[in-house]
């Protein structure tokens, strides 16, 4: 868990204060923290390890719940780059993050509300 006033470490592979820069475009609708729930996407506390369309607070698409998707470094990556390709059907309108530094550091700043 991120600790307000620490200086988020470099996680393996990705710069935690960069990557919360790189979540501004996910958090017009998905929330992290202590008071994050889901609203126009489901929240995304706990992320790692958790299986797609798992969480009882969010509306989610047919095929996410279908997915059988668990989020990991691997399938969050893939996930981030094209949705549509991971979950064909899922009502995520996002047209993907190309950039894999950028990638790098958003997984490792959700990485601090494991």
């Amino acid at each position: 868990m991120f600790l307000a006033g620490a200086a988020p470490a470099r996680a393996a592979g990705g710069d935690a204060a960069a990557g919360k820069a790189v979540f501004a475009r996910c958090a017009a609708c998905h929330q992290v923290g202590p008071s994050a729930r889901g609203t126009f996407g489901p929240h995304l506390n706990a992320l790692f390890g958790r299986r797609a369309g798992g969480t009882p607070d969010y509306a989610y698409s047919a095929a996410m719940k279908a997915s059988n998707v668990v989020w990991t470094e691997a399938t969050l990556r893939a996930f981030v780059k094209s949705p549509g390709d991971v979950v064909p059907g899922t009502k995520m309108r996002f047209w993907g993050l190309g950039n894999e530094r950028q990638i790098d550091d958003l997984l490792a700043y959700l990485r601090t509300f494991q």
